[in-house]
């Protein structure tokens, strides 16, 4: 079978895509986002660097792009060649059996009308994060998620809630069920940063503070229980400048990280030390950070959007979830719950190990990734 992937520039498509390395399968990579090469295995074919202008610069384009952007997405097909158009060409040039779209807003709404047009062609979408949960409640964007749920054939999702709201918004396709964003994990290596419980000292703290970030309120409520945290190390990763600068205006002991500054690696030998983490959003779909938590065994609190975070922490049994992402209070008090009950903590490493095997491993999550093709060759030969 020939699969078209379409997707950014993203670690998560990587690894679900090498999940594939052993198959069969023609694998063809489409870089949406015109940004170059992934590096990955030899195996895929990859189109990129593909964006052309149709005309030269015009004065003015840049500040219209930036400022009026819906009249700039309007105007721009006849400025550049766009990611739908160059699709066109992919499908007439390798013919392939699926598309396979990794997210919503960047992957998949520019390659809706192609895929309209071409509607003999299987549509695989994977439902990343906020994709449905939270960009249905803008109504531009909840037309065309519609438009996209009743044209695709087949969905995978990072959360069981996802297929529920995909399927009230008009999704009448083949579920394939709830996966990892990037597939399953290499236990052998996280295994290699574990440390005793005992020697655990750090608390970790994700520091978004974006649209859906609210790592500050978890940094303030922190802040509250300074008195419970002496024997113990504060460090904010991820964190954006209104995180930093706050940290810093009230001479906070906790050690920050920018949102760049840490490797993959570096996070997960931080996670490794580390006796809770705590993630806060207002909207996402199952966090890979929390899932790398989970399998370094950090305590997780974690904010519990649509109840998709409930599918991985049994509160109080393996983890803390936080239901209002804004009560500083809320926050505050299940960091203390956790600090001043560690035999609780150390219960939930054990049963954090085994929801890490059973769930998040990677040969387990390997063989469900090539099913779900298998069964879709099943279906394009039946």
């Amino acid at each position: 079978m020939k699969i078209l992937f379409v997707s950014m520039h993203s670690i998560h498509a990587i690894r679900w895509i090498e999940n594939l390395n052993g198959s069969a399968h023609e694998l063809y990579w489409f870089d949406v986002t015109s940004n170059g090469k992934l590096n990955t295995i030899n195996k895929v074919h990859q189109v990129t660097n593909w964006k052309k202008r149709k005309i030269p610069y015009l004065k003015g384009e840049y500040f219209l792009s930036k400022n009026y952007k819906s009249l700039y997405n309007l105007l721009n097909p006849f400025f550049e060649v766009t990611a739908s158009e160059y699709l066109e060409k992919i499908i007439q040039d390798i013919q392939p059996d699926l598309i396979h779209s990794f997210e919503m807003h960047s992957c998949s709404y520019p390659i809706l009308k192609t895929m309209i047009k071409y509607s003999h062609i299987k549509w695989l979408y994977s439902c990343w994060g906020n994709d449905l949960y939270y960009n249905r409640q803008i109504p531009k964007d909840l037309k065309t998620i519609k438009r996209i749920l009743s044209r695709i054939d087949f969905l995978h999702t990072d959360c069981q809630r996802d297929f529920g709201i995909a399927k009230s918004l008009g999704f009448k396709g083949d579920f394939l069920g709830v996966i990892p964003t990037g597939g399953g994990y290499d236990l052998t290596y996280y295994k290699n940063y574990l440390f005793p419980f005992e020697e655990r000292k750090i608390i970790l703290i994700k520091g978004y503070e974006h649209l859906f970030g609210r790592g500050l309120n978890v940094v303030k409520a922190l802040q509250i229980v300074n008195d419970l945290l002496f024997t113990y190390e504060v460090v904010v990763f991820g964190a954006h400048q209104e995180v930093i600068d706050f940290i810093n205006f009230n001479k906070l002991p906790f050690k920050t990280f920018g949102r760049h500054d840490l490797s993959q690696k570096e996070l997960i030998k931080l996670m490794g030390k580390s006796i809770l983490y705590v993630g806060n959003s207002l909207s996402d779909g199952m966090p890979n950070t929390l899932l790398e938590a989970i399998i370094m065994q950090a305590f997780p609190i974690q904010s519990n959007p649509g109840n998709a975070t409930a599918e991985i922490i049994e509160n109080k049994k393996n983890g803390l979830l936080i239901n209002d992402s804004n009560d500083v209070n809320e926050i505050k008090d299940k960091i203390i719950f956790a600090l001043t009950n560690l035999k609780s903590l150390k219960q939930a490493m054990i049963l954090n190990n085994k929801i890490a095997e059973q769930r998040l491993n990677y040969n387990h999550n390997q063989l469900r990734i090539e099913e779900i093709y298998s069964r879709i060759d099943e279906i394009l030969n039946f």
